[in-house]
């Protein structure tokens, strides 16, 4: 089954100037872009292939954030690079931030080994936002999808009323879109459910916990955080008990301490994850082919 980006309307822009938006990551940008529709065309910060966490802005690109009528954005927590470019836009721009967004689901790091328990998520509201101790990576539950693109709508529509409608009604056909994609995954992942599974680092407990996966461990805690002796000597045990079906490498980091973990263990080498989707043509369809690449590539391990 494939999941097809519709855009359902398609009516003229009003006279009025569509929002310049720009964004961060290429999830948020495929939301957006969905949106968005035929009315306009997100731009994205982050170049194919580059690393989230560790990213340096052309002055062509800090000049577009200072210019956008709109940044969306999942945070500082992942994106940290982007933070300091905001603080020079005027008094009162608009910026949307995920991450804090009331009714996003979050997850601390370490809830992967707890893969499967709607228990570990908790929404945002007013008084809890997300921190330092949130696992960044939300866009990997589509429950989130959801609730932003419904967000990203109304924004829009603030900004720009005349094609408020429109916005609104390209955000109902992407959430319809968003249930689709969620039963191709749901079927792409059935020959590794309930497989033990272990990732490089901690980026997977959302998907994980959403589709009903167990990952085990990681090597890594957190995106910055190295590994270390002792965690690494109690993953390998277990991976040298056989409880482990697959280890994942990701696309930015060395396959090198993956390679060695599996040797000797039984455990099979998966491709490599990529959570960010720093590897995929950006565009409205970059959220689906996310999705969709994480299960095939899980799946496909799983199926030897």
């Amino acid at each position: 089954m494939r999941y097809i980006i519709a855009l359902a309307l398609t009516a003229t822009p009003a006279l009025a100037e569509v929002p310049r938006v720009v964004t961060d990551i290429p999830p948020v940008h495929a939301l957006v872009a969905q949106v968005m529709g035929e009315l306009g065309q997100p731009e994205l910060l982050l170049a194919k292939g580059a690393d989230e966490h560790d990213f340096q802005l052309k002055p062509s690109q800090a000049g577009a954030v200072a210019d956008a009528d709109l940044v969306v954005w999942i945070g500082p927590g992942l994106t940290p690079w982007l933070g300091g470019a905001l603080e020079t836009r005027p008094e009162g721009a608009a910026a949307l931030g995920l991450l804090d967004a009331e009714g996003t689901l979050l997850r601390n790091y370490g809830d992967a080994g707890t893969a499967g328990s709607a228990a570990a998520a908790t929404p945002v509201d007013q008084d809890h936002r997300g921190d330092a101790g949130h696992d960044p990576h939300v866009w990997l539950d589509p429950d989130n999808a959801v609730l932003w693109l419904g967000l990203i709508a109304a924004e829009l529509g603030r900004l720009d009323p005349d094609n408020a409608a429109i916005y609104a009604e390209n955000a109902r056909v992407a959430r319809d879109g968003i249930a689709t994609l969620e039963a191709e995954v749901t079927a792409i992942l059935a020959p590794v459910r309930d497989k033990p599974l272990v990732t490089f680092h901690d980026a997977f407990g959302y998907f994980s916990a959403h589709f009903g996966l167990t990952v085990i461990g990681s090597i890594a805690l957190g995106d910055a955080a190295s590994p270390g002796a002792a965690r690494l000597a109690k993953l390998r045990a277990t991976m040298q008990a056989g409880d482990v079906l697959c280890i994942f490498p990701e696309v930015q980091y060395d396959p090198v301490l993956v390679t060695r973990m599996a040797e000797g263990t039984g455990a099979r080498i998966g491709g490599a994850l990529d959570p960010v989707g720093s590897s995929l043509e950006p565009g409205p369809g970059a959220y689906a082919a996310l999705l969709t690449g994480l299960a095939r590539t899980m799946a496909e391990c799983a199926g030897g």
